[in-house]
C-alpha cells in the first residue's frame, strides 16, 4: 500500500529531477493517477513519439523518497534510444 497519494505535478517534478532530459512537465512528460488500476500513468512524448507507462504506487513511493525509480528509468532509457 502506498504511503500517500501524490499530486500529479509533485510526482512529475520528481521525475524531472531524476531524469532532467525527459522534457517539461505537462508538455513532454505528464502524470495522472488511474484509480481503476491503482497506479500512476506516466505519459512521455518527444519528437512525435509517445509512450505511456505505469508506475505502481509502491514504486512511486520509492521514487519520491529518492531511493529508486528503476522501472521508470528503464522505460525512459528505451524511449530516449
Amino acid at each position: 500500500m502506498s504511503k500517500k497519494a501524490y499530486d500529479n505535478k509533485e510526482l512529475c517534478q520528481k521525475i524531472k529531477t531524476i531524469f532532467p532530459d525527459v522534457g517539461e512537465c505537462g508538455i513532454d512528460v505528464d502524470v495522472e493517477y488511474d484509480k481503476e488500476q491503482k497506479a500512476y500513468l506516466v505519459h512521455l512524448e518527444k519528437g512525435g513519439r509517445k509512450i505511456k507507462t505505469h508506475l505502481e504506487t509502491k514504486d512511486a513511493d520509492l521514487c519520491m523518497d529518492g531511493k529508486q525509480c528503476v522501472g521508470l528509468g528503464i522505460q525512459i532509457a528505451q524511449f530516449r534510444d
